[in-house]
């Protein structure tokens, strides 16, 4: 159901092309992570999200630099602190990083991002904005793996393996929030060019 491998692969491949001419420290960034596959944004988010102890939702640059390396996104210093100013815009000294993550997506049209809502309303059968192993069942049918059939996994670890497919390969948690299901598609959407193309990728992935 996620961005193909092959659509993965041009968008790594694009990425590192593009990065030996950026200059820009925001669109290095965002590049740096679209390099690491279409989930590349959505584990940043995630390592974010986890040194943010005190749960306010920002970060200071301090915080900024350590994410960066601990997620090993090689930047210089300067770059990186560049980066962080460019967003802590009223000179606080942190920012918010959902906003920065938001920012961080690579651009999708207004078509692309309903498409991409529209789909994790359907995979979230709940409504309450986090996908499990419970939203799947009844809708992912796990039977049909060749895994299950040959008696290697049982039907969760299909259902998990299934929800792995968004999750950052850095954290996996068996939990996919509307906002890294956003990041992900973001990821999808770079390396496929063409709205219709997208558009209909998703309708069929997802019975829209």
């Amino acid at each position: 159901m996620p961005g193909t491998a092959r659509h993965d692969r041009e968008m790594v491949n694009d990425a590192r092309r593009r990065l030996a001419t950026c200059s820009e420290p925001l669109e290095r960034l965002r590049l740096l992570c679209l390099a690491r596959g279409s989930a590349g944004i959505k584990g940043l988010g995630r390592v974010f999200r986890i040194m943010d102890d005190d749960g306010n939702r920002s970060l200071d640059e301090r915080e900024f630099l350590k994410g960066l390396r601990d997620f090993g996104l090689l930047m210089e210093a300067a770059e990186a602190r560049q980066t962080f100013k460019t967003f802590d815009q009223d000179g606080s000294g942190s920012i918010d990083f959902e906003e920065f993550l938001k920012a961080l997506r690579p651009p999708m049209s207004s078509s692309r991002k309903e498409s991409v809502l529209q789909a994790f309303q359907k995979f979230d059968r709940n409504g309450d904005g986090v996908v499990t192993i419970e939203d799947l069942k009844g809708v992912y049918n796990p039977k049909h793996h060749p895994k299950y059939q040959n008696g290697e996994w049982t039907e969760d670890q299909v259902f998990l393996s299934f929800l792995q497919n968004f999750d950052s390969p850095y954290d996996k948690d068996g939990k996919v929030t509307q906002e890294e299901f956003l990041n992900y598609y973001s990821g999808v959407s770079a390396s496929i060019h063409s709205d219709v193309y997208f558009l209909l990728m998703m309708k069929n992935s997802w019975r829209l």
